[in-house]
């Protein structure tokens, strides 16, 4: 893929904490990284922002991040030039005094919506189509995906292999733990729980506590820590809290950068995540995973849901798919958890296996920021 001397703009409006933002500036960063073009980022909340890059100085309009100039969505628009690629991310809404600089341009820009990632059947057939139109500039869909003829999935540069690297060292996973005050039982399972609120919290706790295996559970800063705490029947549970019941111990943890929580995730045996850019995450860190979806309105997450099911749980056999597939209808519908965690439990070894095949076959395919650099070379 060639060099491309270009200026991007991404536009990111927070919906929801962290989501929106932690894929539009990891993109950000890749683009800058590895294809060398020049990116703005423009956000609306930098508090959110800072949670995941500390180094954020909340307080100005424009600063530069890892090679990404990072600019603050005003509410009064100023006057800029427009780029050579526009993004528009999860169908926010451009400011309409930067839709007139596209259209001012001698060269109109390309124009895409980002859209959320989805394992539908018909991603396929919308990516890449038009969309509307704003004077004389065309907008585009673009998907990211899990199929052939999607956007694919955010993926750096040498992930895999870094990950692989570091689950093959026990000294190296050992040290990033202890970075955490994290003393990991030798014989403990360890899971993380990085999820909105649910009441099917309990019902899982309550099974882990129980068990004959020891589970050491690591709970990132984040909404699901009110359910905790109330399992737990304590006041607010602060960063470096650790609790003891029965068979289960439950630390919290500081909300972590985005690297970090990629080592998080490589060291357990299980994650539970959230949303869209953690649950990528999981996938690549090649470990059994369950997704709380983002509830959206009249439950068309869970058409969503179901269709990635339908592609995670091909090659599994039909025990073990019933049982990953169960425990997580049953998560997203609030329900108990203790049936479907036993049940498995009992197919550890082969979610494992299932785990690592699939990362290596999402990794087959271009990652997401290569796919938007050559659409923007096969649409010029």
């Amino acid at each position: 893929m060639p060099e491309l001397k270009t200026r991007w703009d991404i536009f990111c409006t927070v919906v929801d904490n962290f989501g929106d933002i932690g894929v539009t500036w990891r993109l950000a960063r890749q683009l800058v990284a590895e294809h060398s073009v020049d990116v703005r980022l423009w956000v609306d909340d930098l508090r959110a922002f800072e949670r995941l890059c500390p180094q954020i100085d909340i307080n100005l309009s424009q600063q530069w991040q890892e090679g990404v100039e990072v600019c603050h969505w005003p509410s009064e628009w100023p006057v800029t030039s427009a780029a050579d690629v526009v993004i528009g991310a999860f169908a926010c809404q451009l400011p309409h005094d930067y839709m007139d600089a596209m259209a001012a341009r001698e060269q109109p820009p390309l124009w895409l919506n980002l859209d959320y990632l989805s394992a539908e059947d018909w991603v396929i057939g919308c990516h890449g189509l038009p969309s509307v139109k704003y004077q004389n500039v065309q907008k585009y869909f673009f998907f990211p995906g899990f199929q052939k003829d999607t956007g694919g999935l955010l993926r750096e540069r040498g992930l895999l292999e870094r990950r692989q690297q570091f689950q093959l060292s026990s000294a190296a996973q050992q040290q990033f733990l202890q970075g955490l005050g994290i003393e990991r039982a030798c014989d403990a399972q360890l899971i993380s729980l990085f999820a909105y609120e649910n009441t099917g919290l309990a019902s899982w706790l309550d099974t882990l506590a129980a068990d004959s295996t020891p589970t050491h559970l690591l709970v990132p800063e984040g909404r699901v820590l009110g359910d905790v705490e109330r399992w737990l029947s304590v006041g607010e549970l602060a960063v470096g809290a650790l609790h003891v019941r029965q068979a289960l111990t439950v630390q919290v943890l500081p909300f972590v950068r985005q690297d970090q929580y990629d080592y998080l995730l490589w060291c357990c045996d299980f994650n539970a995540v959230r949303g869209e850019d953690s649950f990528v995450r999981a996938q690549w860190a090649a470990r059994p995973l369950l997704w709380h979806i983002y509830q959206q309105d009249d439950d068309i997450h869970l058409d969503k849901l179901e269709a990635f099911l339908t592609l995670y749980t091909k090659g599994l056999s039909t025990p073990a798919a019933e049982a990953i597939s169960g425990l997580w209808r049953s998560w997203n519908a609030g329900a108990d958890m203790a049936e479907h965690w036993l049940a498995t439990r009992k197919h550890e070894a082969e979610l494992q296996n299932h785990a690592q095949a699939w990362c290596l076959e999402q990794a087959l395919q271009a990652d997401l920021a290569t796919a938007l650099v050559q659409f923007y070379v096969n649409w010029i």
